[in-house]
C-alpha cells in the first residue's frame, strides 16, 4: 500500500526529524519535553554481591508502592513506598524498570545485572532501590524497549526520546529526540536499523503512523489507522500497530493494512515475539460498549497482513496477553485459566487452570489478574486472593504459589542480564 499523502503534521514531524539531545535527570535536560533544573546526585547503591548465575527479579505495584521479588523464590526483596497510581515498564537493559509517575519516568534499580566479557559474564545482585533519576515528562505515556534501545513518548507534549537502554540510569545520557506536530496519546519504537515508527494524532483522535529513517526522513506513512494504540514486534523486526479497524503492519519500511472483518474491530493491546511472525492481539467489536468484555483474540500474520480471529471460552482483559517461550499465544481468561493458542493454526491447544474466576473491573486502573512472561517463566497475579502463581506451560500446571502481603496491580520484571531477543508487548 502506498504511503498516505504528506499532511501538514507529517511535514512538521519529518522536518524536525531527530535532534541529538543530551538528556539529564530529574527535569534537567535540553530538547523537547525537557525542563530546566539542578542535576541530582544519584543515590548510591548497596555494595553488590557476585552471583554464579543471573538472578531475575519481578516488580509489582500496589496502592502505595512497589515491591521487588526474587523471580525464582518469589521472596520479597524490597518494599518501596511510592504514592499515586504508578505504572511499570521494562527499561530494556535487563536491570532497571521505568515507573510512570506524575513527574515523568522514574528509574527503579531492581538490583540484578551482568557485566559481560566477550564469551562470558559476571552476575551481580544488590538491594533494589528507587533511584533519583527521573526522565521528565508532562504526561508520561508509552515506553517501548527493543534491540537495546528505549523509546519514551510524552503524551502531554508529543516529545519522543530514544536512547541506549544501558544508559537509562545515567543522570546524563545521549538521546535522539523529536516532537510530533500535535501532542496525543502516542507510541514510538526504534528498530534495529534505526528506523522509527511513530504515531500521529491529536488530543481527540489518533489517526495513523509515520515511518522515519535514521536521519528522520519519512519513508512511509498511513492515515488508515483510526484510534492508534499499542505496538508489538514479531520475527524479522516486523511491527504491528493496533487500530479500531484492524492493524497496520510495518515490514522493511513499508506499511500494509490488516483489515478487521468488522467495520469496528479494535486492536489496542498486542503481544509479539521474535520466535514467531504472528502477533497476538485483543479484539473488540462493539463501538458503543462502555466496557466490552471480549471473547475473541486476533492473530496478525506479518508475512501476509492476514488477520484471523480465535474464539475463547471466556473473556479477558488488557493485562491478559503474553507469548510463550516457543511463540505460543497466551491469554489469561476470566474463567481463571491460561489459554494456550497455536499462532500458526489458531487452534486453542489447552487451557490450564491457574486462579479462580474473576470479572474485569469497570475502571482500567483497578487491579485484576495480570499475566507476565519472562525467560520462559509465566507469572500470574490474583489480586482477590493476594497471590502470585508460576505456571509451567509444558507440564500444563501451576508449579508454585506465593502469598503476597499486598494487593498486586501491575507486574513486570528484569532478567538480571542483558536481554536476549525475546518477547515484546505493550498493554493498555
Amino acid at each position: 500500500m502506498p504511503p498516505a499523502p504528506l499532511t501538514a503534521s507529517r511535514r512538521r514531524l519529518a522536518a524536525i526529524g531527530f535532534v541529538p539531545t543530551l538528556l539529564l535527570a530529574a527535569g534537567c535536560a535540553t530538547g523537547p519535553g525537557a525542563a530546566a533544573g539542578p542535576t541530582p546526585t544519584p543515590t548510591p547503591s548497596a555494595r553488590p554481591s557476585e552471583s554464579p548465575h543471573a538472578a531475575p527479579r519481578l516488580a509489582l505495584t500496589y496502592d502505595g508502592g512497589v515491591q521487588v521479588l526474587d523471580a525464582a523464590t518469589l521472596e520479597v526483596l524490597a518494599d518501596l513506598p511510592l504514592d499515586g497510581f504508578n505504572r511499570l515498564n521494562g527499561a530494556g537493559d535487563g536491570r532497571h524498570v521505568l515507573i510512570t509517575t506524575a513527574e515523568g519516568f522514574q528509574v527503579l534499580d531492581a538490583g540484578a545485572w551482568a557485566d559481560e566479557h566477550g564469551d562470558h559474564a559476571h552476575y551481580f545482585t544488590a538491594e533494589p532501590r528507587l533511584t533519583d533519576v527521573v526522565i521528565p515528562a508532562e504526561k508520561p505515556g508509552h515506553v517501548v524497549a527493543h534491540e537495546g534501545r528505549t523509546a519514551l513518548f510524552d503524551d502531554g507534549t508529543g516529545d519522543v526520546v530514544v536512547f541506549d537502554a544501558h544508559d537509562v540510569a545515567e543522570p546524563r545520557r545521549e538521546a535522539r529526540a523529536l516532537t510530533t506536530a500535535v501532542p496525543h496519546h502516542g507510541v514510538a519504537i526504534e528498530l534495529a536499523d534505526r528506523t522509527l515508527v511513530v504515531s500521529e494524532g491529536t488530543a481527540d483522535a489518533r489517526t495513523g503512523i509515520q515511518v522515519l529513517d535514521g536521519d528522520g526522513a519519512q519513508v512511509a506513512a498511513s492515515a488508515e489507522c483510526p484510534g492508534v494504540h499499542g505496538e508489538a514486534v514479531a520475527a524479522d523486526d516486523a511491527v504491528v500497530i493496533g487500530c479500531e479497524n484492524g492493524a497496520l503492519v510495518v515490514v522493511g519500511g513499508a506499511i500494509t493494512k490488516a483489515a478487521s472483518p468488522d467495520a469496528y474491530g479494535r486492536i489496542g493491546n498486542q503481544a509479539g515475539t521474535e520466535a514467531s511472525p504472528i502477533v497476538l492481539g485483543d479484539y473488540k467489536s462493539d463501538p458503543d460498549a462502555e466496557l466490552e468484555r471480549p471473547t475473541r483474540v486476533s492473530l496478525i500474520d506479518t508475512r501476509t497482513a492476514a488477520l484471523r480471529l480465535v474464539d475463547l471460552p471466556a473473556s479477558y482483559s488488557f493485562r491478559s496477553l503474553g507469548r510463550g517461550e516457543h511463540g505460543e499465544g497466551l491469554v489469561l481468561g476470566t474463567d481463571g485459566a491460561l489459554h494456550v493458542i497455536d499462532p500458526e493454526t489458531g487452534v486453542l491447544e489447552r487451557s490450564i487452570p491457574v486462579v479462580g474466576p474473576w470479572r474485569e473491573p469497570d475502571a482500567w486502573q483497578e487491579p485484576r489478574p495480570a499475566l507476565f512472561v519472562q525467560g520462559g517463566s509465566v507469572y500470574v497475579t490474583d489480586p482477590s486472593a493476594g497471590t502470585l502463581h508460576v505456571v509451567d506451560i509444558e507440564a500444563g500446571e501451576v508449579s508454585r504459589v506465593a502469598e503476597l502481603t499486598v494487593v498486586p496491580n501491575e507486574l513486570t520484571g528484569v532478567l538480571g542480564a542483558s536481554p536476549a531477543h525475546g518477547a515484546h508487548a505493550h498493554q493498555h
